[in-house]
This record gives C-alpha cells, sequence and structure tokens, in this order.
C-alpha cells in the first residue's frame, strides 16, 4: 500500500511530508522523485540562514514510517473567501 501511494505522489509531483522512524523526524515537503526497488529517492529544500539549500537522499521504504499530503490550504488572514462565477449553485458560499 505504502509502495503504491509513493508511486502516485510521484506520478503527480506533489509535495509530500515523510516520517523516518529510523532517525525520528519529519521530511518536509519533499518531492518523490523515483522509486527503484526498496529504495526511494526524495528531493526536498532547506533554508540556512541567508542559502536556500536543496537536497536529494535515498532512503529504505522500510525506514518510512508514515507519508502525508496536504490536501489544500487556505491562509488565516483572508477575510473574504474567494468563489468563481461558474461555481454550482449548491456550492457557492452565502456570505453574511
Amino acid at each position: 500500500m505504502l509502495h503504491r501511494k509513493l508511486s502516485q505522489f510521484c506520478d503527480e509531483q506533489r509535495p509530500v511530508w515523510v516520517y523516518l522512524h529510523d532517525r525520528q523526524c519529519w521530511i518536509e515537503a519533499a518531492q518523490v522523485v523515483e522509486i527503484a526497488g526498496d529504495l526511494v529517492t526524495l528531493r526536498y529544500h532547506d533554508d540556512d540562514d541567508d542559502e536556500m539549500i536543496s537536497w536529494e537522499e535515498s532512503v529504505r521504504l522500510d525506514s518510512i514510517g508514515a507519508v502525508r499530503a496536504r490536501r489544500g490550504s487556505v491562509t488565516r488572514s483572508a477575510q473574504d473567501v474567494i468563489t468563481t462565477g461558474d461555481c454550482p449553485d449548491a456550492e457557492r458560499l452565502e456570505r453574511p
């Protein structure tokens, strides 16, 4: 199941959060680049002071404890929800 889900994320090129239980850490907003046998290649970025560092790392499939992906996001500071006019009436949000 995990292998299939990682393959789906690789095809979709979506950022994923991967928990490595052998290191007890999360790799945040990584991209699954390749899956070869039991090796998964992840690419992710890290901010170090003024530099943006890009990492590419291969991890074993059995060291991955969890994978999660963000479905969507809404900023907390947004006062008004922006909707389009082509949205079906049943799905429109009513403004107070």
